[in-house]
């Protein structure tokens, strides 16, 4: 179910320039909510796809353990003293530069990062973005086998600075240690020699407006290290469960990050996947009854109202801007789809009628 599918030529065209599948690499960037930051249903398009076209590498992650239960696909993240930093955070009076993955990963000096691929899943190169500054240290990236090598963050100047290293074949997990002093981390990036990659980057709570508060010199380092193919917005849950949900301010905070996406990475194709069914138990007598529809044997689950508006400026603004739009509802069944798939012998959906189960995920990608 995707509208204005011609929009995704350039980067389809990319897959099949080459005869041999997996000597290219195209990167497709997920940015969103908790659906993205879960990597339940993009861990398996990622699968699926480099199945077809290689393994193009795991992509870019947060630089640590963003949340309690993380657990991405294809590796394994642990962190001894490393700190991660969601955003909004202020320290000092001061807010800290957040990029793409909303949050920070610091290391004090002698602490550690690691992150552990999957029994073959390759690993030829990894990168960093991170904060550099005249009070940085050094980040060591000291893989299970070859030597270790050194990224300066230690520069007069202060800001985002993204680099990489390739490794030896077969080099398996990365340690990251920070030397000397403290090291701020963006995200972290795991490649491959060639094919598909798919990256992830979702924060629990967010919405479209929230990217207003990222630091834009971060996100257009991120953006320009590994200039995506494919940019998915994947937003629009969060804002449909907002009762003060404004429709005109959201269409105008969408139109401006679409025209600053397409500033910051011009060859990229972009979709919009439109906000999903999702329902909540009703409110008890004395709350208010802000509901659109009733769901569930007694009516227990209620549609938010503002989701359809927000599918409706979705899918406005696609077709105005040139912007293929995924019909998520549509695909999910539509109304109360979200009760019907919680309601199955085997739950598609989680109980809170939000959020995917893992054979949802399948099902739905």
């Amino acid at each position: 179910p995707i509208c204005g599918a011609e929009f995704l030529v350039p980067a389809f065209l990319k897959l099949e320039a080459s005869d041999d599948p997996g000597t290219g690499r195209l990167h497709i960037l997920q940015i969103g909510d908790s659906h993205a930051a879960g990597d339940q249903i993009s861990g398996q398009v990622r699968s699926r796809m480099q199945a077809r076209f290689g393994r193009g590498g795991r992509g870019i992650l947060p630089p640590g353990l963003p949340y309690a239960g993380y657990a991405p696909r294809q590796l394994r993240v642990t962190a001894t003293g490393a700190r991660y930093l969601p955003a909004p955070l202020i320290a000092g009076g001061t807010r800290v530069p957040m990029g793409l993955t909303g949050g920070q990963g610091r290391l004090e000096a002698d602490e550690h990062l690691s992150l552990i691929p999957d029994p073959g899943v390759p690993l030829t190169a990894i990168g960093v973005c991170g904060q550099a500054g005249p009070d940085r240290g050094t980040l060591q990236v000291v893989p299970d086998i070859g030597l270790p090598q050194a990224m300066e963050f230690r520069r007069e100047s202060a800001g985002p600075v993204c680099t990489e290293v390739a490794l030896s074949p077969g080099a398996g997990g990365v340690t990251l240690v920070a030397v000397g002093a403290a090291v701020l981390l963006d995200d972290v990036r795991l490649w491959g020699e060639g094919g598909l990659s798919l990256s992830n980057l979702g924060v629990v709570g967010s919405t479209l407006m929230d990217m207003e508060g990222r630091d834009a010199a971060t996100v257009e380092a991120q953006l320009r290290a590994d200039a995506p193919d494919l940019i998915l917005l994947a937003y629009g849950t969060n804002e449909g469960f907002d009762d003060d949900f404004d429709p005109l301010a959201y269409e105008q905070v969408l139109r401006g990050r679409i025209a600053w996406l397409r500033a910051v990475a011009p060859d990229a194709a972009l979709m919009i996947m439109g906000a999903p069914d999702g329902l909540r138990r009703g409110p008890t007598a004395a709350g208010p009854r802000r509901w659109s529809q009733s769901c569930g044997s007694e009516g227990e689950w209620q549609t938010p109202p503002a989701l359809a508006l927000v599918r409706d400026v979705q899918r406005r603004v696609s077709e105005d801007l040139g912007a293929a739009f995924w019909d998520w509802y549509g695909r999910m069944g539509g109304a109360c789809s979200a009760d019907r798939l919680a309601g199955r012998g085997e739950p598609l959906m989680r109980g809170d009628r939000v959020h995917f189960s893992a054979i949802g995920a399948e099902w739905l990608s």
